[in-house]
């Protein structure tokens, strides 16, 4: 048998657009001929997958897989909406946070575990859908919430389908309380986090570079006013204040009842309960943040074609 050596692995990789591994499979099932192994690939729809792979996938979909105790988010981008509701692609991103659950959030080590029901790895099942489904997919992130009693409680706004949608949320609650008494506290708290989207925790998590950019900005602000610095240091102090009301969990108003804070919410549920509750962390995902769309000038797209 021919010996594949990563030379050769590169070259077709370059050659046919397909991943590293498929392209180490394709050598070793065609004995090391760089000409079959194109061919083969081409047979698998492996050639064409790899090239799908440059394109911007900045759609998809977050799930959900939790338990009493511990909850994972993961995240799976494809090209287009229109995908992330075929059964294939949101089996594929159930089985994902299934696989992220079990290894941890490390998108390297979920890519090389065994796919569930398959002695393949998710890489290889990856590049698979992207084949057969016809468009670029990625798997992005994982983050993983975990307590050692209590609960950890999953809320996924606008589900697609079952634990899956474009912003999910994991809150956890450390407590001796019952489940009867944190499970729809979680839940509300999860809610108010979907839509509120806060930056922190607590004021001691948030970024000190985010508080000193905001305040740099505020002192700005206020300097056009033209008022004395004396006066313009106090006008930072409460606009600070308002700032941190605005992106801190704990300082946040509940969305729910438009008045209470956060952490006065849990406060009141810990007193009710006769037990004490902490919620010691929480991971909102949203489809696609961060990631810069390319915008397509159709129009422009057409002219050129018609002008070639």
């Amino acid at each position: 048998m021919a010996q594949i050596t990563a030379a050769l692995v590169k070259e077709l990789r370059e050659k046919s657009g397909a991943g590293m591994m498929d392209c180490k499979k394709a050598l070793a099932e065609n004995d090391g001929n760089l000409e079959a192994a194109v061919d083969w690939l081409r047979a698998k729809g492996l050639a064409s997958a790899g090239k799908k792979q440059s394109r911007v996938a900045a759609e998809g979909l977050v799930a959900a897989k939790s338990s009493t105790l511990k909850g994972t988010l993961a995240e799976v981008n494809s090209e287009t909406d229109f995908v992330a509701r075929n059964e294939q692609f949101q089996k594929f991103v159930a089985d994902i946070a299934a696989v992220a659950f079990e290894t941890g959030d490390d998108v390297e080590k979920i890519a090389a575990a065994t796919y569930p029901g398959s002695s393949k790895t998710v890489s290889e099942t990856l590049t698979d859908n992207i084949a057969t489904i016809g468009e670029n997919m990625n798997i992005r992130r994982a983050s993983t919430v975990e307590v050692e009693s209590g609960l950890v409680a999953s809320y996924v706004h606008g589900a697609v389908a079952d634990g899956m949608g474009k912003i999910a949320v994991l809150v956890g609650l450390k407590s001796d309380a019952g489940e009867d008494v944190l499970a729809p506290l979680g839940k509300q708290l999860a809610m108010h986090i979907a839509a509120a989207n806060p930056a922190s925790l607590s004021e001691d998590d948030l970024d000190p570079e985010m508080i000193e950019r905001e305040k740099q900005v505020q002192m700005d602000k206020a300097r056009e006013s033209g008022k004395p610095e004396a006066i313009i240091e106090k006008m930072i102090v409460g606009r600070m204040r308002k700032y941190l009301e605005e992106v801190v969990l704990l300082h946040q108003t509940f969305v729910i009842d438009g008045e209470t804070k956060i952490s006065k919410v849990i406060e009141n549920a810990a007193k009710d309960a006769g037990a004490a509750i902490e919620l010691v962390k929480f991971v909102r995902m949203e489809v696609g943040e961060g990631i810069e769309k390319k915008e397509e000038d159709f129009a422009a797209e057409v002219a050129a074609v018609a002008g070639s």
